[in-house]
């Protein structure tokens, strides 16, 4: 309030020197002068005791002309920091003791009813200032509580986007290593069950176990980059329907059995989401035939054209005689690969019948 309490300071002085070049008596100038500092003093005591100080600078307007500056101070702070009711009572005081001033102080050249009309216009101003200031005080603190509220959002949203991020990560690695490991475990137990294999077989079978596990490292090193955006490399490609042959090929190659049917209608117009879901799709169902029948044979069946859906049926035999994989799982796989096909607009179903496992899947393929 001092910046407030300087300014009343000036208006008294300013006041006091209007009532002197009116030919007032000096000793009455004094005394406004001193009434007017004390009434600028009080002024520091508004936030305090608002009404009752806003009231005794009001009446204090009524006895001096320099009771004006600090009552009408006092008037747009009771207008900005209390109800209007409580603003008007004030302000009807003030107005009641300024009226009153008139008749043993009188403004020169102004009748009593035009000074009435004069005090009652400046009241409503004040009143109305207050208010303004009062209404942008609201609103900006406001605008600093949406901030508030649109900064906690966005870290929620950050957060969010870090957890989703996370999964998403997971849900690469699982896809990339379990496919890879699966090979490993295939050729590595060929090795364990077959010791007496010719020495050019075990070669041949290591040197795929040293490409698998090279491939499977460079592929770890891609779902790595995805943390780090700036080391990714921009010619690796990304696997997409495209690949769906080397891959059958890498199953085959560890003495799976699988036939692929391929019925796509211009497969190059396939977007690049959905190729990249329908890879993962089907490296995943690979993946779970090795694990749990291994040694049955896998049809592959691809489908769909532009402007309707890519198909996806993947099927196979169970184990014969129920044999139990050797290669352990986690079991969440297929919840994974549904929540990928579903983020990628589509759709998927596996069932298990008492001779066979089927899983399909639908993605999007607009025209």
């Amino acid at each position: 309030m001092w910046p407030w309490a300087l300014g009343v300071g000036a208006g008294v002085l300013a006041t006091a020197y209007g009532e002197y070049a009116s030919a007032t008596e000096v000793w009455l100038v004094v005394l406004d002068v001193l009434l007017g500092l004390a009434g600028a003093v009080l002024v520091l005591a508004l936030p305090r005791r608002p009404v009752k100080v806003a009231l005794l600078l009001g009446v204090l307007a009524g006895v001096t002309p320099t009771g004006t500056p600090p009552a009408s101070v006092a008037m747009i702070h009771i207008a900005r920091r209390r109800p209007f009711p409580v603003a008007a009572v004030v302000a009807a005081v003030s107005i009641a003791a300024h009226s009153l001033r008139w008749l043993w102080r009188p403004m020169p050249g102004l009748d009593l009813v035009w000074w009435i009309v004069l005090v009652i216009v400046g009241h409503a101003a004040l009143i109305g200032w207050g208010a303004l200031m009062a209404a942008q005080r609201a609103l900006i603190a406001s605008l600093e509580e949406r901030a508030r509220r649109a900064e906690a959002e966005q870290g929620r949203r950050v957060a969010e986007a870090r957890a989703a991020e996370r999964t998403r990560i997971a849900r690469e690695m699982h896809d990339v290593l379990a496919h890879r490991l699966s090979l490993l475990a295939t050729y590595a137990g060929a090795l364990e069950y077959r010791p007496d294999m010719p020495r050019e077989k075990v070669a041949e079978a290591a040197g795929v176990l040293r490409s698998t596990v090279h491939q499977a490292l460079n592929e770890l090193r891609d779902v790595i980059s995805l943390l780090r955006e700036d080391e990714a490399d921009p010619e690796r490609p990304v696997p997409a329907l495209g690949e769906v042959p080397a891959l059958i090929a890498e199953s085959r190659t560890a003495g799976a059995t699988v036939e692929l049917r391929d019925e796509l209608a211009e497969p190059d117009t396939i977007p690049a989401m959905a190729g990249r879901t329908a890879y993962r799709v089907l490296q995943e169902a690979l993946t779970n035939a090795r694990k749990h029948a291994p040694g049955e044979p896998v049809t592959v069946a691809l489908g769909g054209r532009r402007g309707e859906r890519l198909h996806i049926v993947v099927s196979n035999p169970l184990a014969a005689n129920g044999a139990a994989s050797v290669i352990p799982g986690a079991g969440t796989g297929l919840v994974g690969l549904t929540e990928r096909v579903r983020l990628a607009g589509g759709q998927l179903d596996h069932q298990v019948t008492a001779t066979a496992f089927e899983l399909r899947a639908w993605l999007p393929w607009p025209a």
